[in-house]
């Protein structure tokens, strides 16, 4: 079952279960506060002194079938190539969890995702389903990560960022039908220059 949800109501529902075993996983610098395990492919291990660390090595993630109670897994399948496998460890690895992702408008404003960034994704809100295919970049990006996120989603996260909680199972699919290349990539600057023209124009008018 997968659904939506918010960040708020997990972080809710985590600080009422403390005897749970929680792992945010492929969360660099910002894993969640409640998790107990805290996995990523970079050795993060002096960051969370505080924390069990453990290093990602292969495609296989090291834990045991449901070694977990809750699986937190925050921008992190859209870098993944191979997301189908990364999804079945996840369950594998738990019985249910939290995903966030960028929506495609939030993947194509921020600069750092225009390499990083391998799929993207959509909720079928009908089916409930994510929905997935390769990344377009239809605009040249204009905004940071950090700005983004620090600015941007405060006011519009629900447009910028896809929540979704999942239990026993994540249904997906792939449409590679999904291609957006006849259209012309629109670019910010040349809008806020034809912004800025006619405002000087009325201006002087």
């Amino acid at each position: 079952m997968l659904k939506r949800t918010t960040i708020n109501f997990v972080n809710d529902t985590l600080s009422k279960n403390t005897d749970w075993k929680i792992l945010d996983v492929g969360c660099g610098y910002s894993a969640n506060k409640y998790a107990s395990v805290i996995a990523d492919i970079q050795d993060l291990s002096g960051f969370y002194k505080e924390r069990k660390f453990i290093k990602i090595k292969e495609k296989n993630l090291p834990f045991k079938d449901k070694e977990f109670d809750f699986v937190v897994a925050s921008h992190v399948i859209e870098h993944v190539e191979d997301f189908e496998f990364f999804i079945r460890e996840l369950e594998r690895i738990s019985s249910k969890g939290y995903i966030e992702l960028p929506s495609r408008l939030g993947d194509n404003l921020v600069f750092e995702n225009v390499n990083d960034h391998i799929w993207w994704f959509s909720f079928d809100d009908v089916n409930n389903m994510l929905v997935a295919s390769k990344k377009n970049q239809l605009i040249d990006p204009f905004i940071t990560v950090s700005t983004s996120r620090n600015f941007f989603e405060k006011i519009f996260r629900e447009s910028l960022v896809i929540e979704l909680a999942w239990e026993e199972k994540i249904e997906y699919i792939i449409d590679n039908r999904i291609r957006y290349d006849k259209f012309k990539k629109i670019s910010f600057l040349k809008i806020v220059k034809k912004y800025l023209s006619k405002k000087i124009r009325n201006i002087y008018k």
